[in-house]
């Protein structure tokens, strides 16, 4: 949330400040499960609720946030939903996974996700589910801080050092006791992952969880990724291995799906 009333603060004089805060309500609403009130947006957003109240009630009659049974607390709307699934639809990595993940999933029998460098977090585009009860909780759509994330690091490791330091805030957050906040010790990760051509995390954003991931487009830099993850007393080091070699297969799979779509 502090990030978002850091972006109200620092507000360019240009924009429209209405529409800017209609936007600030959907980037706040869009955090995992959000359900706020009229007084905490506002606080958060350090704007009065005399004027946020008259931009949710707006926003509450085009469909774009939902109102509790109460009447005091917010979600968002169908109207995001529908935009949400439209971005997807016309995205051309998103649209060209679906048989990869399928195969994936399938092959391993685990969760398997595609997952979008934004800013400093990853945000899950498409997942699919293992066939075991004891799986990977996460959500298309989620956002989870990109140093936690083997699909994060997976990334990243397509930049030096110095980048990495210029794109993540300092300090790390710790998800877990096992997230790796230490520059020194993700550098090194990072290193690792770009020599062995896979990235992993080990518990760091979910606890008892194992991934592994491979970056799409290495040649460029950031960008999307393909991870798969499962429980450790599924993935042992092994394991883990083994399924690196599947991802990676997947990664260079889509790879090739991308680089014919741009060639017609």
């Amino acid at each position: 949330m502090e990030s978002v009333a850091g972006t109200a603060r620092a507000r360019k004089p240009e924009e429209v400040k209405s529409a800017a805060r209609v936007l600030e309500v959907l980037e706040l609403l869009g955090t995992e499960g959000a359900l706020l009130s009229l007084a905490e947006m506002a606080n958060v957003m350090a704007v009065p609720k005399s004027s946020l109240h008259a931009i949710l009630r707006t926003m509450e009659a085009h469909r774009w946030v939902d109102v509790d049974p109460s009447g005091t607390r917010y979600s968002l709307g169908l109207k995001a939903l529908l935009t949400g699934t439209a971005y997807l639809e016309g995205d051309d990595v998103a649209s060209l996974a679906g048989p990869v993940l399928d195969h994936l999933a399938e092959e391993t029998g685990e969760t398997v996700h595609l997952g979008r460098l934004d800013g400093t977090d990853v945000v899950y585009l498409a997942k699919r589910e293992s066939r075991h009860a004891l799986r990977m909780h996460s959500a298309v759509g989620r956002r989870l801080p990109a140093h936690a994330t083997a699909l994060g690091k997976a990334m990243l490791a397509q930049y030096d050092a110095v980048e990495v330091q210029r794109r993540l805030s300092w300090p790390l957050e710790r998800l877990t006791p096992d997230t790796v906040i230490d520059p020194g010790e993700l550098v090194a990760q990072l290193a690792e992952a770009r020599l062995r051509g896979w990235a992993s995390d080990d518990g760091e954003n979910s606890v008892d969880i194992r991934s592994v991931a491979v970056a799409l487009n290495a040649a460029d830099g950031g960008g999307d990724a393909i991870s798969c993850s499962a429980p450790r007393s599924r993935m042992d080091d092994a394991r883990m291995a083994e399924i690196a070699g599947a991802v990676t297969e997947a990664a260079d799979s889509l790879r090739t799906l991308i680089k014919r779509l741009g060639q017609h």
